[in-house]
C-alpha cells in the first residue's frame, strides 16, 4: 500500500505546480521516478496479463500536419469521416473517410488557444446524429476564466450545454464521451486546487454525467448533481467495455499515474491517496493499473478486442493491457518513443485503433509531419 502524503504538503506541492504551469511537470510529471513496489507497468514485457502475444501489427498513418489534436471522434457508419479537435486552433478537422483529404469542418470562436493546458479539448458526436448533426466539444474559453461544453451543427451556432467549470492553465481535464446509456460523460481536473476533488459542490476533480442537453439524469447518485465520480485529479480518459463498464486514466502528482474502473458515486481518493493506498474502510477506490509518473502521463484511452490502450505523453508510447472482468492485466509498452507523446486513441468504428501525437503543445519534440493520427488493427 502506498500512502498519500500529508495534506499541507499536498498543498505545497499544489501551489508549487502552478507556479512552473508552463513546465513538464504540470500535466506530465516528470518527477524522479518513484519505488517500483506499486506499478504493474513494465516496459520490458513481452505479453499481456495473461500470456497473450503482445506483437503489434505496423501503424498506418492517417493523417499529418495537425495542430495538437485533442479530441477525436466519428461521424456514423463503418467508414465514416473522422472529426478531430485541434487544440492550439479552435478548428474541428474533418478526415474524409479515413485516411482521406483534410478539411476545416468548423472553428470555435473564443477558444484559450494560447492556454498552457486548456483550449479546444474533447469532441463528442452525438448518438442521434443521423438524425440531429450535432457535435459536442469541450473547451477553455480566453482568459482561461472557464471551462465549458458546448454543441452545435458543423457551421452553426454553438449552444451551451454547461458551462461555468473552473479553468487554469493546468488541469482542464477535458475528455467528453457519450456512453452505452446515451449520456454525456465529462472528465474535469481539479484546475490544480486539490479542494475541488473532494467537494461534491464542486464539479472540478470529477468526472460528470448528463443528459444531452446538460441536464442532470435523475438517477444520478446525487440528486441534482452530475457528479458520478468524484477525488480526481486530472482525469482524460474515458472508455467503455464490452460489458459498459467505464475506465478512465488519469494523470498523478509525484507518485502514480493510474487507470480507474469507475463506478456510480465512488470516491477515487484525490488528494487523500495517489495511487494505491488506504482506503480507510472503503471510502476510497483503488486504482486498476499504475505507473510512475516518469513512465507513463497517461491522456486518452480506449477499449478494442477486449484489450485497453492508454496514451502516454511523458512516457511517449501506447500502453496495453489485457482486460479480464474488472482485472487489467500488465501494461505492455508499444511504439516506445517511436512518435514522441502520445495524447489521444480512439477505437473506430471499424474496430481499429487510431491515436494522435501531441509533440507541437510547446513539450515535445516535433518531428518531420508531425503532429499525426496514426491507424493500428
Amino acid at each position: 500500500m502506498t500512502s498519500r502524503v500529508p495534506i499541507a504538503l499536498t498543498a505545497a506541492l499544489s501551489a508549487a505546480a502552478l507556479a512552473a504551469c508552463g513546465s513538464e511537470s504540470s500535466e506530465d510529471s516528470a518527477a524522479a521516478p518513484a519505488p517500483a513496489t506499486d506499478t504493474r507497468a513494465d516496459d520490458t514485457a513481452q505479453a499481456d496479463g495473461n500470456g497473450a502475444d503482445a506483437a503489434a501489427s505496423k501503424p498506418r498513418t492517417i493523417a499529418t500536419g495537425l495542430a495538437v489534436p485533442w479530441g477525436i471522434d466519428f461521424e456514423p457508419g463503418r467508414n465514416g469521416d473522422a472529426l478531430v479537435a485541434e487544440r492550439t486552433t479552435g478548428r474541428i478537422i474533418r478526415i474524409a473517410r479515413p485516411g482521406g483529404k483534410k478539411s476545416v469542418a468548423h472553428r470555435i470562436g473564443g477558444v484559450a488557444t494560447g492556454s498552457s493546458e486548456g483550449g479546444l479539448l474533447g469532441l463528442a458526436v452525438s448518438p442521434t446524429y443521423s438524425r440531429d448533426k450535432l457535435v459536442y466539444a469541450y473547451y477553455t474559453r480566453s482568459g482561461e476564466s472557464e471551462n465549458r461544453i458546448v454543441r452545435f451543427k458543423l457551421g452553426g451556432r454553438p449552444q451551451t450545454v454547461l458551462a461555468g467549470l473552473q479553468a487554469a492553465p493546468i488541469h482542464n481535464g477535458g475528455r467528453i464521451a457519450f456512453g452505452p446509456d446515451g449520456k454525456l460523460y465529462a472528465t474535469v481536473g481539479d484546475a490544480g486546487d486539490t479542494s475541488n476533488a473532494q467537494n461534491r459542490s464542486s464539479q472540478n476533480g470529477k468526472i460528470l454525467r448528463m443528459n444531452p442537453d446538460g441536464s442532470v439524469p435523475a438517477d444520478n447518485p446525487f440528486s441534482g448533481s452530475r457528479v458520478w465520480s468524484l477525488g480526481h485529479r486530472n482525469p482524460q480518459g474515458l472508455a467503455w467495455d464490452s460489458k459498459k463498464r467505464l475506465w478512465a486514466s488519469e494523470f498523478g502528482q509525484n507518485t502514480f499515474d493510474e487507470v480507474n474502473l469507475i463506478q456510480k458515486g465512488k470516491n477515487y481518493g484525490w488528494p487523500e491517496v495517489e495511487g494505491r493506498g488506504d482506503t480507510q474502510g472503503g471510502k476510497f477506490v483503488n486504482p486498476k493499473i499504475t505507473w510512475r509518473t516518469s513512465e507513463a502521463s497517461p491522456s486518452g484511452d480506449a477499449i478494442s478486442k477486449g484489450r485497453l490502450f492508454v496514451a502516454a505523453l511523458g512516457g511517449e508510447g501506447l500502453f496495453r493491457s489485457r482486460l479480464s472482468g474488472t482485472t487489467a492485466g500488465k501494461p505492455v509498452k508499444l511504439y516506445p518513443g517511436r512518435y514522441g507523446r502520445i495524447r489521444t486513441v480512439v477505437r473506430a468504428p471499424d474496430g481499429s485503433v487510431w491515436f494522435s501525437t501531441s509533440n507541437r503543445d510547446g513539450r515535445g519534440d516535433p518531428r518531420r509531419g508531425d503532429d499525426r493520427i496514426l491507424r493500428i488493427k
